[in-house]
């Protein structure tokens, strides 16, 4: 085996961890993505893939962190939840994931009516506040899986064009 091809091995496993990293809280998915691709580019001579290429591909990086921000902070305001809620949210997922399938889907609810009842509000606004956090950070993590998924049909077309 080549080295050329196990550096593109461990590129695509770069990137898998980063596709990963994008629905684990707290884990540099886009940042791995990018990474991946820069490691094929290099291990390629940058002769299919070269700045412009790397250039969209880091842009499109970026925009997975405020697609996450935004998204969640959007889902968050539409019901009301205070910073504490979103704390609480990005803790309960984080705890989650120790729980399997039932803590991922229910621990950033759980954290983020447990973190709106900490500013002293009542239990149904909490749990507005929680539902509001939860689908915010649902819908943050399909757009920042969807601008992943552009980033690698973008390295593939251009790189096998």
């Amino acid at each position: 085996m080549t080295t050329q091809i196990l550096f593109l091995i461990i590129a695509g496993l770069i990137v898998t961890a980063g596709l990963i990293g994008l629905v684990l809280p707290a884990f540099p998915g886009a940042i791995l993505i990018f990474l991946g691709f820069l490691l094929a580019a290099w291990a390629e001579g940058f002769t299919h893939i070269g700045f412009g290429t790397l250039s969209a591909l880091g842009v499109m990086a970026l925009l997975i962190y405020a697609v996450d921000f935004i998204a969640g902070a959007l889902g968050a305001k539409r019901f009301g939840a205070s910073t504490r809620a979103i704390v609480g949210a990005s803790i309960g997922a984080i705890v989650g994931l120790f729980f399997g399938i039932p803590g991922v889907l229910l621990g950033p609810f759980i954290g983020a009516v447990l973190g709106e009842l900490s500013v002293q509000r009542n239990l149904i606004a909490a749990g507005k506040a929680g539902i509001g956090t939860t689908i915010g950070l649902a819908l943050g993590v399909a757009a920042k899986l969807a601008v992943a998924l552009s980033m690698i049909g973008l390295y593939l077309v251009i790189r096998f064009m």
